[in-house]
């Protein structure tokens, strides 16, 4: 049987969950066409570009009806077996279009039919030039003669080879090309796994201490088989080196590393620690690249060039092949998973189906590891390595509660945290302030009549940007001027609350001869301005630092000796299961940032509610406390990791559309044992960005059943007349119940 007697069944970038059944045409490919490659193929009236999920003998459509492929664009798989097969999985397991799935896993050149080799510049003598060079043109001009005859030798050269020639031979080449005596072309490089070089280590590694040589122990002797490994240091206590040691003994057999982080700020610092580590090139996936840098970068991985992946979260669906080990730094954060628009998986649950089908270690790390992760480990299924001591054997910092009830307030800073300031910056400390809440303030209120500023298309107020004279909403965007008077009675209005812009502003006017710097996504929208942050922080120039969540990743401040946490108290009383386990994780990465050195280090938390279990947990027993009595509030309220969700969501823009829609779900859902709806339910932001969500809830204690349950399920829901009038989706293991 020829392949041309072969059907394939091709999958496309469309919201739909069914794959094409094309012919093969030996004009298109022929016996070249297989799983994992791209195909442009006829759909509809317009051409699209899949990817051959399999071959088949025959097909449910009639032979005369199957439309032959059109071209095929690889010349050989873009996606392995065991990375197609990786797919195909998660497909299944968050019931999302396999087509969708696929194009994750592409950059958006590759998916437009970009090749997926590196092309590069090459240069050759035409016709015409040949007969100048055989007249001996052009004759006042030697040194343009001179590049006419080094391309008359073979086939022409490269850019690289001209450069290595002469290396300004543009300035002459770009005549003779006006002329039309020379041409360029783009010519793709050989694609296929480059032949692994022996590691070169390029800076000298440190002693590890006792904890970390037996982290990195434990992680090479598993090489070569799978092992699940949560690597649980403090925040300072040599996670990254423990990373970099396993990483030279991956390279040392010859085969490549993959590196998870979660944050984009992250990386250029990892990046720096790899590239003056190891002489080895490196591919960086994440979403600030331009398209032309991610397809390059996927291109490194594919052509197995880059013998070292680093990136975020959709790194994990990279086209490295020989993979040895892939590492998860910060397991615990949610940037990992992906909870807006399209395929909704997650990243570090991937990375382990990834190790375990390539029979390879995984290695999550983290100082404040996940309530699901602390439950694997306590279950068996992965091995704890802990890191109990910072690297520089300074000792934790001293963490204290500041009680609101008693204290007077200067904007939102308690006067006990403004004496503490002013002590450690006598001392020549620095100064670390958090609260994550962008702006100014977070309402505008008048006065007299009690209105505040909304947002017309969100459930939401809209916040004080003062420096860019702004109110803005942080959920849809929207922005208008900033009020000077009530635009309902005349009154005067004013900022209530507090932000890093506010928080800012007071410190400055306090600590007027303390230069300082913030952090947060108003002030550092690229890369660059990052990095200047970070440096003057680190540098000294800056003694006070403001801001969010930022500047609890990972960032090394040794100088920092003070830490003060503003709005502690809001996670503490959430709808949300997971909201406590979140706020527990921000204090202990925040507080983490002080006595990085051996200076001793001072967290101050401001809290009105000192005596909350949660805060009394971890001042008493610190994180793995905590940890201990939310898992235990968790399995007796049946709430992950003891049970299993998925959330089915819907928005309209009717205020009653998605909660109709969901009825309409709910009354049609099969019934199956162990398996419990709640809801529909408004969600708690019921309109967002001009239209109204609700969810609802699918509960059960076993992964079989649920899975069992949805795949009868949904076909029907797609089904449902209401689904026209909305948008849905299914988010399998929701990280937050909206």
């Amino acid at each position: 049987m020829s392949q041309s007697d072969w059907i394939a069944c091709v999958a496309l970038d469309l919201p739909t969950r069914q794959t094409f059944d094309y012919r093969i045409d030996p004009d298109a490919g022929g016996p070249c066409v297989g799983p994992g490659m791209r195909v442009r193929v006829p759909f509809g009236r317009r051409s699209h570009i899949g990817v051959v999920l399999e071959l088949a003998a025959r097909s449910a459509v009639p032979a005369a009806k199957l439309k032959p492929i059109g071209a095929l664009i690889d010349a050989r798989a873009v996606l392995d077996s065991q990375l197609l097969s990786l797919l195909r999985w998660a497909a299944q397991y968050y019931h999302h279009p396999i087509g969708e799935v696929l194009a994750a896993a592409l950059p958006k050149q590759a998916r437009l039919g970009a090749p997926a080799q590196r092309l590069t510049e090459h240069w050759h003598l035409s016709a015409d030039g040949a007969a100048a060079l055989a007249a001996d043109e052009p004759r006042r001009a030697p040194k343009q003669r001179e590049l006419l005859a080094f391309l008359s030798s073979g086939h022409g050269a490269s850019a690289d080879e001209l450069l290595n020639w002469r290396p300004n031979w543009r300035d002459h080449a770009r005549p003779l090309a006006a002329r039309g005596w020379i041409a360029s072309s783009e010519q793709p490089s050989a694609l296929g796994p480059a032949v692994a070089p022996a590691h070169i280590v390029t800076s000298v590694a440190p002693v590890l201490s006792a904890e970390q040589s037996a982290a990195v122990a434990a992680v090479t002797a598993s090489l070569g088989g799978f092992a699940s490994f949560v690597l649980h240091g403090l925040t300072g206590s040599g996670k990254t080196e423990v990373y970099l040691q396993s990483v030279a003994a991956v390279l040392a057999r010859g085969e490549r590393a993959l590196v998870l982080v979660p944050e984009i700020g992250l990386t250029p610092q990892l990046v720096g620690r790899f590239a003056a580590r190891f002489a080895e090139p490196l591919a960086v996936l994440h979403s600030g690249l331009t398209d032309g840098q991610r397809l390059n970068a996927w291109r490194l991985c594919l052509s197995g060039e880059a013998r070292i992946v680093l990136g975020t979260r959709s790194a994990v669906l990279a086209p490295a092949a020989q993979l040895g080990l892939i590492i998860v730094d910060e397991e615990h954060d949610s940037s990992f998973k992906q909870q807006e628009g399209g395929f909704r998986y997650s990243a570090r649950d991937l990375a382990l189906v990834r190790a375990q089908s390539l029979s390879i270690p995984v290695l999550l790390g983290s100082a404040t590891p996940s309530l699901e992760t602390l439950h694997n480990i306590a279950a068996g299924r992965y091995r704890r390595l802990d890191l109990p001591r910072r690297a520089d054997q300074a000792p934790p910092p001293r963490l204290s509660y500041v009680d609101l009830r008693q204290e007077t307030l200067t904007a939102g800073l308690a006067s006990t945290a403004i004496q503490a300031i002013e002590r450690h910056l006598s001392s020549e400390g620095q100064v670390l302030v958090y609260i994550n809440r962008r702006g100014y303030a977070p309402t505008l209120l008048c006065t007299a009549c009690g209105w505040i500023a909304p947002c017309s298309d969100c459930d939401a107020r809209l916040t004080v940007h003062q420096a860019a004279c702004k109110l803005r909403c942080h959920h849809c965007g929207a922005e208008r001027p900033l009020y000077e008077q009530c635009p309902t009675c005349g009154f005067a209005v004013k900022p209530v609350g507090q932000g890093t812009e506010r928080i800012a502003e007071t410190l400055a006017r306090i600590f007027p001869h303390a230069p300082q710097a913030r952090l947060d996504r108003d002030v550092v929208r690229h890369q660059a301005e990052l990095t200047a942050v970070v440096e003057r922080v680190s540098s000294g120039s800056a003694r006070i630092l403001v801001g969010t969540q930022m500047v609890t990743k990972g960032h090394d401040f040794p100088n920092v000796t003070l830490v003060v946490v503003l709005n502690a108290d809001q996670g503490l009383f959430s709808a949300d299961f997971r909201a406590a386990e979140r706020l527990a994780q921000t204090i202990v990465q925040v507080a983490g940032r002080a006595g990085r050195a051996m200076r001793p280090g001072e967290v101050l938390i401001q809290t009105a509610y000192p005596e909350h279990p949660l805060l009394q947990s971890l001042l008493r027993d610190g994180y793995d406390g905590f940890a201990r009595a939310a898992l235990l509030e968790r399995e007796q309220a049946q709430w992950p990791p003891y049970a299993r969700l998925v959330a089915l969501r819907a928005s309209g823009t009717d205020a009653e559309a998605a909660t109709r829609f969901l009825s309409a779900a709910r009354r049609g859902a099969p019934a199956m044992p162990g398996v419990k709806l709640l809801g529909p339910a408004p969600a708690a932001m019921a309109k967002r960005a001009g239209r109204w969500h609700a969810q609802l809830l699918i509960e059960c204690a076993q992964r079989g059943p649920l899975h069992r349950f949805l795949d009868q399920w949904l076909p029907e829901i797609a089904e449902l007349p209401d689904g026209r009038q909305v948008r849905w989706s299914v988010d399998v293991d929701p990280l937050e119940i909206l």
